[in-house]
């Protein structure tokens, strides 16, 4: 875990030298969240030989995204899931943890979860969706940001809520 907070730390250092003013902020949050995810996809790949067993590695992924928040508020946070869409671990809502979603449609009708497996399986990237922002109500517009984690069947992504 100290590893893990140290990228965070060092993460956060690399990339205050981009902008924040408002015509900048969108940009600025999103490399955040490549910065951030990015980070921690190594990091956890990196951890994948020394876990003992699966059950182990979901133990150690749930610790370490857990207590993370970005954005001045807070409304960054990780998700965890494997490439059959099954959420492995997710920071604010743990209710969604071991549940298959791959027919989940977001309020427009997309495949959100199929399609943010898709776009980590290709490597990672974008994908906009709508999903609950945390302390409001309603689906929010959400650019989310994914990559797989080496070493594992599984991806983790964050992103930036656009509304």
């Amino acid at each position: 875990m100290k590893n893990i907070t140290i990228l965070s730390c060092l993460t956060l250092f690399l990339i205050s030298g981009c902008t924040n003013d408002d015509t900048d902020n969108l940009e600025w949050n999103k490399q955040v969240a490549i910065a951030y995810v990015h980070s921690y996809a190594v990091s956890i790949g990196e951890a994948v030989p020394e876990m003992e067993s699966d059950s182990a590695l979901i133990y150690y992924i749930r610790r370490a995204i857990d207590p993370i928040r970005f954005y001045p508020d807070s409304s960054g946070y990780f998700y965890v899931y494997d490439f059959n869409c099954v959420n492995i671990a997710h920071a604010r809502q743990k209710d969604l943890q071991g549940q298959d979603l791959t027919d989940y449609t977001d309020s427009r009708g997309k495949y959100v979860i199929r399609e943010l497996s898709s776009m980590a399986q290709n490597g990672g990237g974008y994908v906009e969706f709508y999903w609950i922002k945390p302390g409001d109500t309603g689906e929010k517009l959400k650019l989310g940001y994914v990559e797989p984690i080496p070493n594992t069947d599984y991806f983790i992504g964050s992103g930036v809520y656009l509304e």
